[in-house]
């Protein structure tokens, strides 16, 4: 049958099983919004405040979902406004396609208004991209932007159209989706070493990051587990792979890791990374961390071996399928000498905050306790977002939904209107600074048109948090640009956007808050005054060991 070009992206998204779409229309993308308005039964757009609102939405409602998320922007600005949304999706291997529209073809490479090469900007920060300028093409590119963004280790595929090839038309024959590549490099060879090296191994030690999320293999984990009797820390990525109440858990790593997961990780003698990248941010000092541990790393993605650090051995594949492999062959063993010094770093030094004020440790707690671990959180980057990953028990995956790679300040809101949508019967938090909720906050009016029950939740202690807790440690005090003592009222813009809005300021009103913003079922902001010196602890200097972490009391030590 014959169809224009904005008739088959439509049918094409169709294919693809996509529900939902994020997106801003424009002058050059309007011949698609017209098709998605006679397919509206099929394919709900969710309208967003700014084109970052709705990359970032797709990003979230990707990681709620396991799906592909799917944004839409116009040509220029548009496009553009949409990069740092692609950026935080690579960096985090997250499965999205965003569609562009350019100007028409025989305008191309002529500054033409709102004329950007948006294939070129993106190229470093997408697993592929195209410009479209061959109606007959457009089919064939959209289902490969699909199966690439989906295949192996996630990521972004950007598709640019131009004006003329949406109104053109050919010949297109419906097609079923091809199922996502997944190639296992491994060899039998390969699993018979990481066998010999666990079974030799008197203190393992498993490091989980977001590959165990993203291949679905936290049952696996959890055997595995269980099989050799390893403690188990989390990246960021990583939170919800593994059940954050099990008595194996020692929480995450790295620069605002636990000292368990820190001292423990430093004495181990196997380290078995799954499904993780070994991060500047996890590794600190990359030539003494796990110095005295033999490294075996499981992950889908060859690059990332010995990309960082040197490991002694290693099994390329999807993590869910090499487990599977290897708890099959497993015996079960026995480390209960290295379990009990494990359990005797979790007793010396466990997580703590004040108890005494209103603190975003003991939110997060009451968070954590109205919703019984179930909800979905989204955070921006931060104090907040290192709280909400320390005192948050994450039970299940794609429950913890934030920025770990890019950092993105803004992330959040957009992210959690994302995950709503894709998951309406979850209830979705997202978690800002008053900095971070500055940079995206219109995004209210995005949950407030669709009433899309949303909490948001703003940790406000007047200053750029994260930036003043280093400027403190490291710069001697010199707040330079931090301070955000101006006349900004949260709950006034909050209301004005369309949404309900309550002010915290005592322990004792945090509960009620998030039980009443739960049940009135609309988008509800919920501002929280902290005082402004509180820090995140522990903390690892950036490019030290992960076994220098200290806390408050060995910053009193020192005084």
């Amino acid at each position: 049958m014959q169809l224009t070009g904005s008739q088959i992206v439509i049918e094409c998204l169709k294919e693809q099983g996509v529900d939902t779409v994020f997106g801003y229309p424009g002058g050059t993308i309007l011949n698609i919004y017209d098709e998605l308005y006679k397919h509206s039964d099929e394919i709900k757009h969710i309208l967003t405040s700014h084109e970052q609102g709705a990359s970032h939405a797709a990003d979230g409602y990707a990681r709620a979902t396991g799906k592909v998320g799917v944004c839409l922007a116009t040509s220029g600005p548009g496009a553009t406004n949409l990069v740092t949304g692609i950026a935080t999706a690579y960096m985090d291997s997250v499965p999205l396609v965003a569609i562009t529209a350019n100007v028409n073809l025989p305008l191309l490479g002529k500054d033409t208004f709102q004329e950007v090469d948006i294939a070129g900007v993106t190229m470093p920060i997408t697993k592929h991209g195209y410009i479209v300028k061959d109606v007959t093409k457009l089919a064939d590119t959209i289902r490969k932007a699909f199966k690439i963004a989906k295949s192996g280790r996630p990521g972004p595929v950007l598709v640019d159209i131009t004006k003329d090839v949406t109104a053109n038309k050919c010949e297109f024959v419906p097609m079923k989706p091809e199922p996502p590549v997944v190639k296992n490099s491994y060899t039998e060879q390969d699993i018979d070493v990481a066998l010999e090296l666990i079974k030799n191994s008197k203190k393992p030690f498993i490091y989980l990051g977001g590959g165990a999320i993203i291949s679905g293999a936290s049952r696996e984990v959890k055997e595995f587990a269980d099989k050799i009797q390893a403690p188990v820390c989390d990246t960021l990525m990583g939170k919800g792979a593994f059940d954050g109440k099990s008595e194996l858990y020692t929480g995450m790593i790295g620069m605002h890791g636990t000292k368990t997961s820190n001292y423990g990780v430093s004495q181990c003698d196997l380290l078995i990374a799954l499904g993780a990248r070994f991060s500047d941010r996890v590794i600190g000092n990359p030539k003494k961390f796990a110095e005295n541990a033999k490294i075996l790393h499981i992950d889908i993605d060859a690059a990332e071996i010995n990309k960082n650090i040197k490991t002694d051995a290693s099994v390329i594949g999807d993590l869910k399928t090499v487990l599977k492999e290897l708890n099959s062959k497993l015996e079960p063993q026995k480390h209960d000498e290295w379990l009990a010094r494990i359990k005797e770093l979790k007793a010396k030094y466990p997580l703590k905050y004040e108890s005494d004020k209103l603190t975003c440790p003991y939110i997060i707690e009451e968070l954590d306790r109205v919703t019984g671990g179930k909800a979905i959180i989204s955070t921006d980057v931060g104090q907040h977002q290192m709280w909400a990953a320390q005192f948050y028990k994450y039970t299940e995956p794609r429950t913890f939904l934030s920025s770990g790679g890019l950092g993105t300040m803004g992330y959040g809101l957009g992210a959690c209107i994302g995950a709503k949508v894709g998951m309406p019967d979850k209830i979705c938090v997202n978690i800002a600074g008053d900095g971070c909720f500055r940079m995206n906050m219109n995004e209210l009016a995005t949950a407030s048109r669709y009433n899309i029950p949303i909490i948001q939740i703003i940790i406000n202690n007047h200053v750029l948090g994260m930036v003043r807790q280093w400027q403190t440690l490291f710069y001697d005090k010199r707040y330079s640009q931090t301070v955000l003592t101006d006349k900004v009222d949260f709950i006034k813009v909050s209301e004005g956007l369309g949404c309900e809005a309550i002010r915290v300021t005592k322990r004792e009103e945090v509960g009620p808050a998030i039980e009443k913003a739960i049940s009135l079922h609309k988008p509800v902001v919920i501002e929280c005054i902290i005082e402004e010196d509180d820090k995140v602890f522990p903390m690892v200097p950036a490019g030290a060991p992960i076994s220098d972490a200290f806390d408050a009391e060995d910053l009193n030590k020192q005084q």
